[in-house]
């Protein structure tokens, strides 16, 4: 089989790709390690989309490529989560079977040919899309104000990779520092649909839903099915014994702020990074607060383990007031989620 208009078109993509100033690539990954990949090396692949889906924790592609002996091969594409690069710049009907498509990613160690992880994605006609949570974003902070901390809201990158790097400075206890180190680049437990804990959680780059009633707060983050609820009626957090993964909520507004004392956690893997787990004994004191322009909301407050760090942190994460951006509304899916790791 013939690809349509192959050199032409590669040439053209290429062109757009290299003005485009694709150099450094921040070997960042949201879901499972990059190590069955070699981030060292760039290439382009340029093909027709023969499968795609538009998935959590992975979107995928096929494209078919003509090789220069004639011959055709298969790549898969592995790219960042559809909650997590649709804020980029990503839609769901980004692409489509059939269509010519320019990949520039990094190969796989173990099958160059075969497999690919997606840095960026260019269409026929020189369009930009981005294809990981390091790639350049299509998308721009909006000029919306909000009047309360009720919306939707984005965390940036900056927002998460500073926490994942502030935690490595937090003080462990030795449980918690041997955890990190057995964390290494093994593939992380979101592989399973596990997210992130608090209060990472809410610097993952998705949209975050916000909505307040009289007697409690919801708060949705587009990320492996996450649902919080900060009760405001009074009710006392119940006894040790029930845990929950996201922990238990309760909390009041000092005028527009609100405060949530947040108990009661299950273990989780990665409950405060991808390298750091939290345990039972997880306590957080989180605060709510809008900027007086209206357009960012700051997130902080203390956070105590005894079991993985020795004293009281703190952390503050400020997020964007994005409220025409749409959730994903892509529950994880746990065959996406295991489908590029390493054999």
């Amino acid at each position: 089989m013939k690809l349509p208009g192959k050199h032409t078109l590669v040439r053209n993509v290429l062109a757009i790709a290299i003005s485009s100033g694709l150099t450094g690539i921040v070997q960042v990954q949201a879901h499972h390690s990059a190590v069955a990949y070699d981030t060292a090396t760039e290439i382009n692949m340029s093909g027709l989309v023969t499968e795609y889906s538009f998935r959590n924790p992975h979107v995928y592609l096929t494209i078919q490529r003509q090789l220069e002996n004639g011959t055709t091969v298969e790549t898969e594409v592995e790219a960042g989560a559809a909650s997590v690069i649709g804020p980029l710049g990503f839609t769901r009907d980004a692409v489509s079977v059939g269509d010519f498509i320019n990949v520039v990613g990094n190969p796989s160690k173990r099958d160059a040919q075969g497999l690919l992880l997606g840095r960026e994605l260019y269409k026929a006609d020189g369009t930009y899309y981005p294809l990981n949570i390091s790639s350049r974003a299509v998308n721009m902070q909006s000029d919306a104000v909000a009047t309360s901390i009720e919306g939707t809201w984005f965390p940036p990158r900056t927002s998460f990779f500073g926490i994942l790097g502030a935690v490595r400075n937090w003080p462990l206890t030795e449980k918690g520092q041997a955890y990190t180190v057995s964390m290494g680049d093994a593939p992380t437990p979101q592989k399973d649909c596990i997210p992130l804990g608090e209060p990472a959680l809410l610097a993952y780059p998705v949209a975050n839903v916000i909505s307040v009633y009289d007697d409690r707060v919801e708060i949705f983050i587009d990320w492996l099915d996450s649902n919080r609820t900060i009760w405001l009626d009074g009710r006392e957090h119940p006894p040790a014994s029930e845990t929950f993964l996201h922990g238990h909520s309760v909390g009041h507004f000092e005028g527009n702020v609100l405060v949530a004392d947040t108990t009661n956690f299950s273990f989780n893997p990665i409950g405060f990074s991808t390298l750091l787990a939290s345990g039972e004994g997880k306590h957080l004191v989180e605060r709510f607060e809008l900027t007086e322009d209206g357009k960012q909301m700051s997130y902080s407050g203390t956070a105590t383990d005894p079991e993985y760090l020795t004293e009281t942190v703190e952390f503050r994460i400020m997020l964007e007031y994005r409220p025409e951006m749409e959730v994903s509304n892509e529950v994880c899916d746990q065959e996406a989620a295991n489908r590029f790791l390493d054999d």
